[in-house]
């Protein structure tokens, strides 16, 4: 008697399907936030994370714990920031967003120049009213802005005139405008752990603890897996600078390679925490990941030190 094989082949499709769909979801649930270059905004009681990825843009993810997040999300397409909206139209990197005033500021590097766009919502669209460059005729990225304690806004950033370096100015009360007078040097390379690959010292971020400036910023190529943070202090914001003899103080971080370019963020309980990017693997640069850390203040030999605890998590994509 010959077999009737359909039923058994239509369960078989069944379950195949079904196994495909539970494979889909699990890998679905366990992909790692695509960000180069990252950035967390916390406001109202949600999470915006911002960084390089995107071919036209700045993308933005949301998330409501830092460990799952939902996105890109942003008001156009996905993109918090579009270059139809702004001047420049290629290599949109390391934006950081501020809540200043009921306003969000972006500061952004497009076409590798320093740039400002804002917006009414973390989600977008920042756009530049009058589309151009912070500093029109000269290359800089990694703009970063710090409002000191008496309101005195600041931008760091990088110049090429030795490498990369790190650089700061006042700016005028707009957010937008640099006091080119101010402009001053912070840091350039000049420990050993910085020179395995190119003369770069980038990505920089100033929070302020005890009346002391903490500068983190990363050194070494980013391709490199040897990036790494580390800090400097100086008791004047304008400096001089010194570096931390101890550093790096992230580096190669449980299996991690290629980890920098972080930023600081204080948690919906108010836990400073710093958020920073690794390569995809060890084989693959691309796309590198955000993982997030919690940063800390110790005395070591009579002096304060900035510390970056090496229980970091790694978001997922819902």
């Amino acid at each position: 008697m010959k077999r009737d094989n359909t039923r058994y082949k239509v369960f078989g499709i069944f379950l195949l399907s079904i196994f495909g769909f539970m494979v889909s979801a699990q890998q679905s649930g366990s992909q790692k936030v695509p960000l180069g270059d990252p950035f967390i905004l916390y406001s109202e009681g949600q999470y915006y994370a911002y960084g390089t990825h995107g071919s036209d843009g700045i993308e933005v993810y949301t998330s409501d714990d830092l460990q799952t997040w939902e996105g890109p999300v942003g008001a156009y397409n996905g993109y918090a920031l579009h270059k139809n909206d702004v001047w420049a139209d290629q290599w949109f990197w390391a934006p950081e967003v501020y809540r200043v005033n009921d306003k969000f500021y972006m500061y952004y590097s497009a076409n590798e120049h320093i740039c400002v766009a804002t917006s009414d919502s973390p989600l977008g669209p920042f756009v530049q009213n009058k589309k151009q460059a912070m500093i029109q005729d000269e290359k800089c990225i990694d703009n970063s802005l710090f409002i000191d304690d008496d309101g005195t806004p600041y931008l760091t950033f990088v110049r090429f005139n030795d490498g990369n370096n790190i650089w700061i100015a006042e700016l005028e009360n707009d957010l937008m405008t640099l006091k080119m007078e101010t402009l001053r040097p912070c840091i350039h390379v000049s420990q050993a752990w910085e020179e395995e690959w190119a003369r770069v010292n980038e990505g920089s971020f100033i929070v302020k603890q005890n009346g002391v400036y903490y500068m983190s910023y990363s050194a070494n190529h980013f391709k490199s897996p040897l990036y790494g943070v580390g800090f400097a202090k100086a008791k004047n914001i304008m400096g001089p600078w010194e570096k931390f003899e101890g550093n790096p103080i992230l580096q190669k971080p449980a299996g991690l390679v290629g980890v920098g370019h972080s930023a600081m963020f204080k948690d919906k309980d108010g836990k400073l925490r710093i958020v920073f990017h690794a390569h995809q693997s060890n084989s693959e640069i691309h796309p590198r990941c955000m993982h997030i850390g919690t940063v800390g203040f110790e005395m070591e030999d009579g002096k304060e030190i900035m510390t970056i605890d090496d229980d970091f998590i790694t978001p997922v994509l819902k």
